[in-house]
């Protein structure tokens, strides 16, 4: 597998564990740098300023890892939130979970359970994505066979997405990951009896669903 390909989440999430009256609200975002994922942070905690603790861990690609307890006792909320992240074997991610405290002590077990559920909770609701190879596509085709041509690309799972140009003839761009990328040429050749045969623009990196 190629080094630029790499698992990260589909989606923000937010989800919310209580845990003997404290409640745990804990968010999942899809960042690139160390940079987006404090300002994520940041973001999290003027959100809820009235908040008790605002932890967090991230896990970006070539390891780059951080994490904070924000002054709960050490080792039992930023490390077992970014121990759910490599748990969940994606990159590029950070999550972030604020406490508000219930008025009931957890201890250090019932803390390190509540933070590491809570971030469970987020990354399981976010989904998993894969950045892979993509391959795009330019199709020049005359308006009798574009009905043929959209409709497979409606019906086809490969396709990533696309866009149409209509003028005098309709110009439609796909993009698709790379490995589909030959069986979609040969389908619309054959889907129109060799009058549109994709031509490659570009490749590049995309984000493609689990």
């Amino acid at each position: 597998m190629s080094e630029d390909i790499f698992r990260t989440i589909a989606r923000e999430s937010e989800e919310i564990l209580e845990e003997k009256r404290s409640e745990f609200i804990s968010t999942a975002r899809r960042v690139a740098t160390e940079d987006e994922a404090m300002a994520f942070v940041k973001e999290r905690k003027k959100m809820h300023p009235d908040a008790r603790h605002t932890v967090f861990a991230y896990l970006l690609r070539k390891g780059t890892a951080r994490y904070s307890d924000d002054s709960e006792p050490q080792g039992t909320a930023g490390m077992p939130t970014l121990e759910a992240i490599r748990r969940a074997g994606v990159e590029d991610v950070v999550v972030v979970t604020t406490r508000y405290f219930g008025g009931i002590l957890l201890g250090a077990g019932g803390l390190t359970r509540a933070y590491a559920g809570a971030a469970h909770l987020a990354l399981e609701a976010a989904g998993v994505a894969e950045y892979v190879p993509f391959t795009h596509f330019l199709l020049d085709c005359a308006y009798s066979d574009h009905p043929k041509i959209e409709s497979e690309l409606n019906r086809s799972g490969d396709v990533g997405e696309w866009k149409a140009d209509f003028s005098d003839r309709v110009r439609l761009e796909v993009s698709m990951p790379s490995e589909h990328g030959e069986k979609f040429c040969q389908r619309m050749v054959e889907l129109t009896a060799g009058r549109c045969t994709p031509v490659e623009i570009r490749r590049d990196m995309g984000l493609k669903l689990k």
